[in-house]
């Protein structure tokens, strides 16, 4: 959580923008993730685009008519590459667009799957400063780029071109490499959302900051499944810290939501199985407080275990007397 200047304290998963660069994530299993891949190539094929080119929302922008030479030759190849070469081919004779370029083809490379080549296309070309001219070329052509990004284990969501975009596809590089700590700098300094907050989360987790984690999840209710995603996450660090009875809240609350994910809500009676053996239980309902019994019954048992052994001397004593 966050300190605002008013004495408020604001969570990292809570967006208060109107608009924002993000459209509804999903949660990526093997049977999705093949149809994922086939609607791609045919989107491609029906559109008449490359679907190994970066991704939009909606056709290409058209170029205006008074354009530069440089803004027509970054429009065509932005629009129009599937390899990274050709943008940075055009950064090193134009150094004004170095930082863009570099970044474009960071996440194309991303798009194809190459972490390492991409993040350290992706960071160069946040450290390199780019010209008016490239900034406008950007805020004017680049709104409809969209990337897929991985924010957490099979969690994908689709974000407008923006900081969001890159430095989550950033951080998604850097945790692949197993560079946690740098992933998790990457989305600090992210504006709240959902997201955000997933990728934060998903990297301090990895480091053990159960802390921290279950600090920025507070009040997080199931509305969708990002956040159902995010509890899970909130549950599993509750249970490494012992706190068993939030932890089965957590997982109680991704159950809640009737529409909620199908392989989301297994991963919930998993977990939560996994904390019934934490706590040495057989069973998923809570443990019942056993009554004593009273004197009365135990006056009982008495008598009985009594008569029975009399019984017993008794056919004894007659076997004995017929011999």
């Amino acid at each position: 959580m966050s300190q605002v200047p008013n004495g408020r304290v604001h969570t990292i998963f809570h967006d208060v923008r109107d608009l924002t660069p993000f459209r509804e994530g999903y949660v990526r299993t093997p049977v999705r993730g093949l149809a994922d891949g086939v609607n791609d190539v045919l989107s491609g094929v029906l559109s008449g685009r490359d679907h190994a080119r970066l991704s939009l929302v909606g056709g290409v922008p058209r170029l205006k008519m008074l354009s530069s030479k440089p803004a027509k030759a970054m429009h065509e190849a932005v629009f129009s590459s599937t390899e990274p070469d050709r943008l940075l081919a055009f950064a090193r004779t134009n150094p004004g667009w170095a930082g863009l370029c570099h970044i474009m083809a960071g996440l194309l490379v991303y798009k194809h799957g190459g972490f390492l080549r991409a993040s350290e296309l992706l960071q160069r070309g946040l450290t390199t400063r780019i010209d008016d001219d490239a900034s406008q070329f950007s805020a004017m052509y680049l709104g409809q780029v969209v990337t897929r990004v991985e924010v957490a284990e099979r969690i994908e969501v689709p974000v407008l071109f923006s900081e969001e975009s890159v430095f989550l596809a950033l951080a998604h590089c850097l945790r692949d490499m197993g560079m946690t700590e740098a992933a998790l700098e990457a989305v600090a300094a992210l504006p709240p959302s959902l997201p955000s907050a997933l990728a934060r989360c998903t990297a301090a987790f990895s480091l053990e900051r159960h802390r921290d984690v279950v600090g920025w999840t507070e009040g997080l209710l199931n509305t969708d499944d990002l956040s159902a995603a995010l509890l899970l996450i909130r549950a599993r660090s509750q249970r490494a810290r012992g706190d068993f009875d939030s932890a089965q809240a957590a997982l109680k609350e991704v159950l809640r939501r009737r529409k909620t994910n199908l392989a989301l809500k297994n991963d919930a009676l998993t977990d939560r199985a996994l904390l019934a053996l934490d706590q040495g239980r057989r069973t998923l309902t809570p443990r019942s407080k056993r009554t004593a019994p009273p004197a009365e019954l135990e006056s009982m048992e008495v008598i009985r275990k009594d008569a029975e052994m009399r019984r017993l001397w008794e056919n004894d004593f007659r076997q004995l007397g017929g011999e």
